[in-house]
């Protein structure tokens, strides 16, 4: 029989893809989500899963659900026998997070810890958490790897992040039983290779690519860059993008690991590579050249360790759609650098040893 895993936010741009790769993989996952950034579908099922079960063949259980729902999430634990959780639930934006602090730490905290007291009570201790590399704050030196500092976090968002970290450190170091995976990403970018699922955001996008992608498709105006004097080849921002089939991946990597040891024990060194197969180039996974961790844990970045600039990014979008975005490029407020706040420009991209 198939093992059941409960997906967190599970519509949305990474959960659908982690989703479909679960499915693929032989998981049944069971997924919540509360649409605040998911399109509805036909009936109770978000669009986009709608979508992932007719691209698999196969069929998932979908519940609308928030995170801060107790009584809820009780019901759901008591219905289903979880092998494990993957955690996408939570506000996402950086922007946001600085106009709005108060709600990112009630729904991120408050509803983690929720999460964390129901899974204890019905037995599930295996936890893949998304997590973020706003963690470690400004660089201090470059490529980010795992041994890096955490907690000098630039917004409320990433101090979320940083603090639903250390909650899952903690309840390890108490409870051998825990088995935790926390997975930092980058800049994750692209779709399915099918085209039907990606990330088409609710409102005004946050994230840089499907910005550009509503531009070259005439929904809006025009892309305005801010920052045209930082430390870079041209001038604009650099970012580490990873693609998000990659992501979901990693993801599926987690569970694997999960399943491979108990207690939150760090990798150990290895070396593999995904395969191509959508025209992304990919970047090879590999364990950090040091480990850091004496507490319990396991946490990898996932990313490429390449970084490229806004205007790289807006040039590719334009080799590949054959439309001109021609962004509009001001000089930046802030002081020059390469690394704007808290969003670093390399990473390590591991494979779960």
């Amino acid at each position: 029989m198939a093992e059941k895993v409960l997906v967190t936010g599970g519509a949305g741009y990474i959960g659908s893809h982690t989703v479909l790769e679960l499915l693929e993989a032989g998981y049944l996952p069971v997924v919540i989500d509360n649409f605040h950034n998911a399109i509805r579908g036909r009936g109770s099922m978000p669009e986009s899963l709608q979508r992932v079960q007719e691209l698999t063949g196969r069929s998932m259980e979908f519940e609308e659900m928030d995170i801060l729902d107790q009584a809820a999430l009780q019901r759901l634990f008591k219905k289903h026998h979880f092998m494990a959780v993957i955690h996408f639930a939570g506000l996402k934006a950086v922007g946001e997070s600085v106009q709005k602090p108060l709600d990112y730490y009630r729904v991120n905290l408050t509803g983690t810890i929720q999460l964390l007291e129901i899974m204890r009570a019905h037995g599930v201790k295996n936890l893949v958490f998304s997590s973020s590399a706003t963690v470690y704050g400004n660089p201090q030196y470059l490529p980010l790897d795992e041994a890096h500092p955490t907690g000098g976090c630039t917004n409320p968002y990433g101090k979320s992040k940083f603090f639903i970290e250390e909650m899952i450190r903690d309840l390890c170091r108490a409870d051998k039983t825990w088995n935790a995976v926390l997975l930092r990403y980058f800049n994750p970018i692209g779709a399915h290779a099918s085209g039907c699922i990606g990330e088409d955001p609710q409102g005004i996008p946050n994230n840089l690519m499907p910005y550009v992608s509503q531009v070259a498709i005439g929904r809006r105006e025009a892309l305005n860059v801010f920052g045209n004097d930082y430390d870079t080849e041209d001038g604009t921002g650099v970012r580490d993008y990873i693609h998000v089939v990659d992501l979901a991946k990693g993801h599926i990597a987690a569970l694997r690991k999960l399943k491979e040891q108990c207690g939150c024990r760090v990798g150990r060194k290895g070396r593999s590579e995904f395969g191509e197969g959508d025209g992304v180039q990919r970047g090879s996974w590999s364990t950090p050249l040091h480990n850091p961790f004496s507490s319990p844990g396991q946490i990898y970045n996932l990313g490429t360790g390449t970084g490229y600039s806004v205007l790289q990014m807006v040039q590719a979008m334009e080799k590949a759609s054959g439309q001109k975005v021609g962004p509009n490029v001001t000089v930046s407020w802030a002081l020059p650098t390469s690394l704007p706040d808290g969003d670093p420009s390399a990473a390590w991209f591991h494979h779960l040893p």
